[in-house]
């Protein structure tokens, strides 16, 4: 009976001896590292005063469209028309919003820039003429996280044909100062 009580005791032991000797560890670390950036983004949303962006408000990447624009008639909601002796211009208040984090930069300066060349008609937004030659000052001291209303305006001549479709993009960029 002592050699069986034995013969288990031993039969356990070397049961137990491969689920330790099997159990296997192993170590790292990891350091990480950052560094913060300032950044500052920009967004266009729809004035009450002005035609309701067709798509893409809250984003930088919008529409504004001013649908069928005469001289002389109606206009949609929103549309502010002015005329010359030999132009019209239309134009409506869209807001732009720039907004910062992790930084130190008191306001912003706001440039636009036509995407392409308009040998016809004449373009302006903020009151300040944008072509593609290159890019305008809108403004040198922007209010971060605010809704500024910053008008897109299209003057055309009254030479321009019925029918004749106006499109363009106006390539707006924001810097901190």
């Amino acid at each position: 009976m002592k050699k069986v009580l034995i013969l288990a005791v031993a039969a356990a032991i070397v049961m137990l001896m491969p689920s330790f000797a099997s159990a296997q560890t192993a170590n790292g670390v990891l350091t990480v590292t950052a560094t913060v950036q300032g950044s500052i983004g920009l967004v266009f949303n729809s004035d009450a005063a002005g035609v309701a962006l067709s798509s893409g408000a809250g984003t930088n990447a919008a529409t504004l469209a001013f649908g069928n624009v005469s001289a002389f008639g109606a206009v949609a909601a929103g549309v502010v028309r002015t005329t010359t002796a030999t132009t019209f211009t239309v134009s409506s208040a869209v807001d732009v919003n720039v907004t910062k984090t992790n930084s130190a930069s008191a306001n912003y300066t706001l440039k636009a820039q036509l995407g392409a060349a308009d040998a016809v008609n004449t373009w302006s937004v903020g009151g300040v003429a944008v072509t593609n030659g290159s890019a305008a000052q809108i403004t040198a001291t922007g209010t971060y996280a605010s809704n500024v209303n910053f008008p897109v305006a299209i003057t055309i001549p009254f030479t321009t044909a019925s029918g004749t479709p106006i499109s363009n993009t106006i390539n707006y960029t924001s810097t901190a100062n």
